[in-house]
């Protein structure tokens, strides 16, 4: 057993636009038998609800402008933290953690939550994640929008993206592959549009005192399926296998500079049904982590989405 490492509270203190208080639920684990996962959960609970899931090496902070917005407008936002991230428990050992036990893990708080008629919002690898849970749960879900994320079946031409994987991928693996630490607000900084200030930069780096909270974030690429027979591939295929039949909306709201998952756009474009007949705005002026520099305008596609959707049944 390895051990679990929980951020002290006091680092979430004062975060710049991110006044919500916690909420936990324990998930199981394969190593553990059960860790911590946080989740925000804002908006009036009779609402639509809007799952907001985050990637590498971000966590629900990321969410923060869209959870304004979209609250505001009458909509449940329930983020959660995935395991490793945020003010969700942290195991030290890179091999607690697994694609699989993050998709059974946001499951399981979706069911302990009763979450159904979702609007399912995800990002990096809240995309495999999210899409996964999808496939496997598809009662719980309404509708997608995609942003800025993949789901590599590792297929050749025309179900996937040649070449794959990327460069931009393959260098990620191979700095975080033994790295022993991970600048994570660098990250963060490097792939964006637009300068980010000093304590928004801070609150990334805040879920991690120091490089044994990092585990999560420094297996995470290596997880990403590169080759058809890795795990997730095989899980990946199934999921698209799910999606080639998905008639409810699927929007894809990608950003104009986020060149590692461009080329995702128009695949789930092309092999979604429900992506047939829908607009797919760009989002201008954002890079990879689109909900930090236009989260208003991603909150806006979201919103426009959940407008267009009919009228729940009672209790859904």
């Amino acid at each position: 057993m390895t051990d679990v490492l929980r951020t002290p509270d006091h680092r979430f203190d004062h975060l710049p636009g991110f006044p919500w208080a916690p909420n936990y639920r324990m998930v199981s684990d394969q190593h553990h038998g059960q860790l911590r996962m946080h989740y925000l959960d804002v908006g009036p609970r009779d609402g639509r609800v809007v799952l907001l899931l985050h990637g590498e090496p971000s966590w629900c902070f990321l969410y923060r402008h869209m959870i304004h917005a979209l609250s505001s407008r009458g909509l449940r936002c329930i983020a959660p933290d995935l395991i490793g991230f945020g003010r969700s428990d942290k195991p030290t050992a890179r091999s607690a953690y697994s694609y699989a036990g993050h998709v059974a893990q946001v499951g399981e708080l979706l069911c302990a939550l009763d979450i159904t008629g979702a609007v399912l919002v995800c990002q990096d690898w809240g995309g495999p994640i999210g899409l996964s849970l999808l496939a496997q749960m598809p009662e719980r879900f309404c509708a997608v929008v995609a942003a800025n994320t993949l789901l590599p079946g590792c297929e050749p031409p025309p179900n996937g993206v040649a070449p794959w994987p990327g460069e931009i991928v393959e260098q990620w693996v191979a700095a975080t592959r033994d790295a022993d630490d991970l600048d994570v607000s660098g990250v963060i900084a490097a792939v964006s549009c637009t300068p980010l200030s000093p304590d928004v930069l801070a609150a990334y780096d805040a879920p991690f005192p120091d490089p044994r909270y990092k585990a999560g974030a420094l297996v995470f690429p290596s997880l990403i399926p590169t080759h058809a027979e890795m795990a997730g591939a095989p899980e990946n295929r199934q999921t698209w296998a799910f999606l080639s039949q998905w008639q409810q909306p699927f929007i894809t709201a990608f950003s104009d500079s986020d060149p590692a998952t461009a080329a995702w756009a128009p695949v789930f474009q092309q092999r979604v049904p429900g992506a047939r007949g829908v607009e797919h705005p760009v989002i201008a002026g954002a890079g990879h982590f689109l909900q930090e520099e236009q989260g208003e305008a991603l909150a806006a596609v979201v919103a426009q989405a959940v407008d267009r959707l009919p009228p729940r049944q009672p209790g859904g």
